[in-house]
């Protein structure tokens, strides 16, 4: 167990790294490139920011990839599959598709035909959906035509999810690492716990996707430096589609019980879970995107016109502030996501039902208390950012209510001035009148 989670590892932090040292220069490129639009109605950021973000993504999932193929264990992931390569290739083409979109603006039917394109070549190359757990009849062998348009369904929904969520600084890469991260403890227990090698794929494109998200969010937190734009948000989602595919398509799930009869609900559970699993992980974001297609459609707009009815906009409208909406959503993201992993691993336990509602009810608290500030605890200070951080806010605080009483005293002075050099003005005007009347 200990070699393969190091080797987990050390893909992520190849990942990681490769993606955060190349943001710096990507960002001057993108600022040379003009890849920086001006601000629009929905946007909640006041500058212009530059975008192209995804080309640094692309090339740390290449370099996750490559490492990967040279490490003992997960090299076997290459020999015995080909999803690998089916990834790396739908992932370049919806890249370049991003890339363009970031500098030109391209139509969004032609970016649905290309993310259904990417999702074709994946299909291809054998990254598809072979079966299905189906409640009350079991598992369902799907036909060539079946898996395809399921498959090309779900790389689209998860694709457009996740752009739709990208919305404020640090919201989506944090949201699809939290999701990555649930999947990959989930997909990596298969493999350990049952010992089956199909779910290995699902684990590595989770952990070279949690590599990709953390090496991004230094530089995407609010205020950010750089967006990730479309060449980043579809790519992420598209590597988080295929780890549900690769999980749901090629584990059979009569195998996790040796073929055995399911006739109790807790043997059942962990059945579906590899059906139920990747919708959990994009709830918030599925959510938002069913929610914009029924708000647009019924105002008797395009389901791809932009407005600002997102659930992150709802938060702004109620008083979060920024950094707090993009905690809100990280915390309901994560409830949902571990949650469900946490059901799989014992759907018979009350502990996990009560521990979901409570926590639940905590984040009901968080939403009705907009103005509270949250601050990290003295030992954590070092690791969040200086907002965060009760002596510098503290001194923030102190120096801008000093300032605030500079400015006043200022304004006091400047206006007894203009009031002596206008009395004094008017009383030599009076002289002057007296004069002339003599």
């Amino acid at each position: 167990m200990g070699k393969p989670v190091r080797e987990y590892l050390l893909t992520l932090c190849v990942t990681a790294a490769v993606t955060y040292l190349l943001t710096g220069p990507v960002r001057k490129f993108a600022i040379v490139a003009g890849a920086m639009p001006e601000i629009r109605a929905r946007d909640v950021h006041r500058e212009p920011t530059p975008r192209l973000g995804g080309i640094a993504m692309f090339f740390g999932l290449c370099a996750g990839l490559l490492v990967a193929d040279h490490l003992t264990n997960l090299h076997q992931v290459f020999e015995q599959s080909n999803e690998p390569r089916a990834l790396l290739s739908g992932a370049a083409l919806i890249w370049l598709i991003g890339v363009l979109d970031d500098k030109f603006e391209i139509d969004a039917l032609i970016k649905l035909g290309s993310q259904m394109i990417a999702a074709g070549v994946m299909v291809v190359q054998g990254l598809t959906i072979l079966w299905l757990p189906i409640p009350t009849v079991g598992t369902v062998a799907l036909t060539q035509w079946q898996g395809t348009l399921l498959t090309v369904a779900l790389v689209v929904v998860t694709i457009n999810a996740v752009n739709f969520v990208d919305g404020l600084d640090g919201l989506a890469a944090g949201v699809v690492c939290i999701a990555a991260a649930a999947f990959f403890m989930y997909a990596y227990r298969i493999w350990y716990s049952y010992g089956i090698e199909a779910a290995a794929p699902a684990s590595l494109f989770a952990a070279i996707l949690m590599g990709m998200c953390l090496g991004f969010l230094p530089h995407n937190i609010h205020p950010a430096r750089i967006f990730m734009g479309d060449s980043g948000s579809m790519l992420i989602g598209l590597v988080l589609a295929a780890s549900a595919i690769s999980i749901t398509g090629q584990v059979d799930p009569d195998s996790l019980f040796g073929g055995s009869e399911r006739n109790t609900v807790h043997q059942m559970v962990p059945v579906y879970i590899p059906l139920l699993m990747p919708l959990t992980i994009i709830a918030i974001p599925a959510a938002d995107l069913i929610l914009a297609i029924v708000r647009r459609t019924w105002r008797g707009q395009s389901p791809f016109a932009a407005d600002r009815g997102h659930l992150h906009h709802r938060l702004l409208e109620i008083g979060h502030s920024h950094s707090r909406a993009v905690l809100i959503m990280y915390f309901f993201s994560a409830l949902i996501a571990f949650g469900a992993l946490a059901y799989s691993v014992n759907a018979a336990s009350m502990w996990i039902v009560l521990g979901v509602v409570f926590l639940s009810a905590i984040g009901l608290v968080l939403l009705l208390l907009p103005r509270f500030t949250p601050r990290a605890p003295r030992w954590a200070e070092a690791f969040v950012p200086p907002r965060y951080r009760r002596r510098r806010a503290a001194a923030a605080t102190e120096a801008a209510q000093e300032a605030a009483g500079a400015a006043n005293e200022a304004e006091d002075e400047e206006r007894v001035r203009v009031t002596v050099g206008v009395s004094g003005v008017n009383g030599a005007t009076a002289v002057g009148s007296r004069t002339r009347a003599r």
